[in-house]
């Protein structure tokens, strides 16, 4: 029996995979760190105030540099303070999204791709290794990728519902077309989890497993070894937490 057009569609696209499951991981890893910069910008903008502030005090102190009490407007601080929020985002991109662009898989069926996992590297062995052999960027990394893929995948599904809820409300009504659009939204929000995010979150927890073995041997080394990196995306992942992943919004 020759196989249907869907089945064939299937085979054709399963041999691209290469290519775009690691684009996907990436993808959904730089919205969610888009996500949780734009949460930032205010803080960020607070933070350029306070320093503007404490060097105002120190250069109006003197008639030389008093004129310097001017230096930065409103205007000017808040560029800069723009300017920090994108160098943090592209900083924690390449920190946390380029990774994923290691991902494989490999073929165990003509249609079904499965990952390609050796012995040492199943979560199992890698989360004892997390637990008898701890670094920074073990714990830091992989918790940080789970928590920015939640936030993109929020990020997709609270566009996938505004779209349906303004595109469908006249032909439905309110209520029906608030019920699809949260129904459709969920879908988005499980589909891109259960398809990407739990795998961003194991290339992480691999490039960070073996970047340890490599070169964070002894304590000294198991904490300084990646920690610019990971302090550098533990605020955004914070972020991403607390105010970029609106998961109770999509059911009440």
């Amino acid at each position: 029996m020759s196989p249907g057009p869907f089945t064939a569609l299937s085979r054709f696209l399963g041999h691209f995979r290469w290519a775009f499951m690691p684009l996907g991981l990436l993808a959904l890893i730089a919205v969610g760190v888009h996500a949780a910069a734009d949460t930032l910008d205010d803080r960020l903008l607070a933070v350029v105030d306070l320093a503007d502030a404490a060097f105002d005090r120190v250069v109006g102190r003197y008639s030389l540099t008093a004129p310097l009490v001017d230096l930065l407007s409103l205007e000017r601080r808040t560029t800069l303070a723009r300017a920090l929020a994108l160098i943090w985002e592209l900083t924690a991109d390449v920190v946390l999204a380029l990774p994923a662009l290691g991902y494989r898989e490999e073929l165990s069926s003509p249609v079904r791709p499965s990952l390609h996992l050796p012995r040492r590297d199943t979560w199992r062995a890698m989360l004892v290794r997390c637990l008898r052999k701890p670094t920074t960027m073990r714990w830091i990394r992989p918790l940080a990728t789970a928590l920015v893929a939640v936030a993109g995948a929020c990020t997709v599904a609270r566009l996938v519902q505004g779209s349906v809820y303004l595109s469908w409300r006249e032909l439905l009504g309110d209520g029906a077309a608030d019920v699809v659009a949260r129904g459709l939204a969920l879908a988005a929000l499980a589909g891109l989890l259960w398809r990407l995010g739990w795998r961003a979150v194991l290339r992480n927890l691999q490039h960070a497993d073996a970047a340890s073995e490599q070169h964070a041997r002894g304590f000294a080394r198991a904490f300084a070894y990646g920690l610019p990196g990971s302090a550098l995306v533990a605020p955004l992942a914070l972020a991403a937490a607390l105010d970029a992943s609106p998961l109770w919004s999509f059911v009440r």
